[in-house]
């Protein structure tokens, strides 16, 4: 922006959008901290964790450019949203996103944290991180989101030993009511779990049955990253 600060009028303005639409936008990125309301003046202006973002897409800048061709045939191929996403302070945080032709309000969007228990890409990048990261992230607390969210950590281990074994994790409905998401790992040349390849979409769309044809495609999809980034033990 030319202009530091930014009034909902000015923005919605010049990028032709009504005002709710404009302070709905903003009521989010505020809350993810990537722009900051002054209460005086009433505009805004960005905040700090848009250069927390900056950091993390530099630092991971070979994933996100290279999972972008791959994220969008598979977005093309099963009709349903993609992500990228990546472990950082004991949550996964959304490095890139495609949408599908349809999409549906969920909780995420690129910057957005969220918990790594009761998410499809969390638990896959948990599943095959080292243990130090598991009891971590039990130790902070395992918050219920909804009925379905496991807040039990012996389950959850037995879970992520199912992860690793099958080689992808599900989600359903653990972060949100009518949302289930599928993922599968992304690994570097050295093997190590660098990201999480993950599908989200309404229960209507994504459901028990369909899940393990969308994990199949994920994993795929994950190995085809992975094999960009180096990595060729399969």
């Amino acid at each position: 922006m030319d202009e530091p600060e930014k009034k909902i009028s000015d923005l919605s303005s010049e990028l032709g959008l009504n005002k709710s639409t404009v302070s709905r936008t903003m009521a989010t990125l505020a809350s993810e901290g990537f722009v900051y309301k002054d209460p005086e003046s009433k505009k805004y202006r960005l905040g700090l964790s848009i250069l927390s973002l900056s950091g993390i897409v530099n630092n991971n800048m070979d994933v996100y450019r290279e999972s972008q061709p791959v994220l969008n045939r598979l977005v093309e191929n099963i009709g349903e949203t993609a992500h990228i996403s990546i472990v950082d302070n004991l949550s996964v945080i959304y490095l890139q996103k495609v949408e599908c032709n349809h999409p549906v309000r969920f909780l995420t969007h690129v910057g957005k944290r969220n918990p790594m228990y009761c998410t499809s890409s969390g638990k896959v990048l948990l599943a095959f991180s080292d243990n130090e990261l598991v009891e971590a992230v039990i130790a902070k607390g395992l918050k219920q989101y909804t009925n379905h969210t496991m807040t039990d950590p012996d389950k959850l281990r037995v879970n992520l030993a199912e992860v690793r074994k099958n080689g992808y994790a599900y989600s359903i409905e653990e972060i949100s009511e009518g949302v289930n998401s599928v993922a599968g790992p992304v690994f570097d040349y050295t093997g190590k779990v660098i990201a999480a390849l993950s599908v989200v979409g309404p229960k209507q769309r994504i459901d028990q049955y369909k899940i393990p044809y969308i994990a199949k495609k994920v994993i795929q999809a994950s190995k085809e990253i992975s094999e960009k980034m180096g990595y060729w033990d399969y």
